[in-house]
């Protein structure tokens, strides 16, 4: 019988079956010339069924373990500094250290106030751009933060060159605000947009820099059916700000939500 990686794991655990002896032990043993071997115990050909039962259990059990300290999500408010256009928010302005974009020039730093309950979440490698930089074809998510009171922000950045052939172009080369939300419509709600989806939209002018804002209700997003989005271009790069949450949070956040995205800059 084949054995099972998770032998060596288990096997103090088993018994012997009812009314075998135990075998004695390895230092008693003594073979002669006519001694057949006797068969390996019962316990030792126990079923790789019942083991991996038994890991499956074991893993269970792990997994429920809590993390290591330095692997937890800590509160922003315990290490970014007041925002001092905004009392009671903290400021958040992205680095070189924080993205494989940022350190690879395809995105200029970028800025935004939060609560300081808000935690910062892990982006996924192949959400993160990091396997294309410098060159990255399709949208990619530069960084996440929550609330699971209050809701979720994601900043996401698009190659020019997806939307527009014309390099270093401004948002107002690509086209209406209408139009710029159709291309990027998807990276707001996480699957699909609809026209019909898109609330209200407005154009903010902030020194040389022109801001669309947009109010989309996307019952079938699965971001939340609240969304409230900002995009610029600057560079190579369009970048989307997007604030997310469902009924609930939306109830008591959504002040917080606009005071979030309207703060944001690049």
């Amino acid at each position: 019988m084949a054995s099972s990686v998770f032998s060596p794991l288990f096997s103090s655990l088993r018994l012997p079956a009812p009314g075998s002896r135990s075998p004695p032990a390895p230092h008693a043993v003594s073979l002669t010339e006519n001694t057949v071997p006797r068969p390996a115990p019962l316990v030792a050909v126990a079923s790789h069924r019942r083991e991996l039962v038994l890991g499956a259990a074991l893993s269970a059990l792990l997994s429920r373990a809590p993390l290591p300290a330095e692997a937890r999500e800590v509160e922003v408010g315990t290490y970014l500094p007041p925002a001092l256009s905004k009392p009671g928010f903290v400021f958040f302005r992205a680095t070189p250290k924080d993205t494989p974009a940022l350190r690879a020039g395809n995105v200029q730093p970028y800025e935004f106030i939060l609560p300081p309950s808000w935690k910062q979440t892990r982006v996924a490698n192949i959400l993160s751009g990091n396997y294309c930089q410098p060159k990255c074809a399709e949208p990619w998510v530069e960084v996440k933060f929550e609330d699971e009171k209050q809701g979720k922000v994601q900043v996401v950045a698009s190659p020019l060159i997806r939307l527009t052939n014309r390099p270093t172009a401004t948002i107002e080369d690509i086209g209406s605000p209408e139009r710029l939300i159709a291309s990027l419509g998807p990276f707001v709600t996480g699957n699909t947009f609809d026209s019909d989806e898109l609330i209200d939209t407005n154009v903010e002018k902030i020194g040389d820099q022109t801001y669309y804002s947009y109010v989309l209700e996307t019952p079938l997003a699965l971001t939340g059916s609240h969304n409230l989005a900002k995009a610029t271009a600057k560079g190579n790069t369009v970048v989307l700000f997007v604030a997310s949450a469902n009924d609930k949070q939306w109830s008591s956040s959504q002040k917080v939500l606009k005071a979030i995205v309207d703060s944001f800059q690049v």
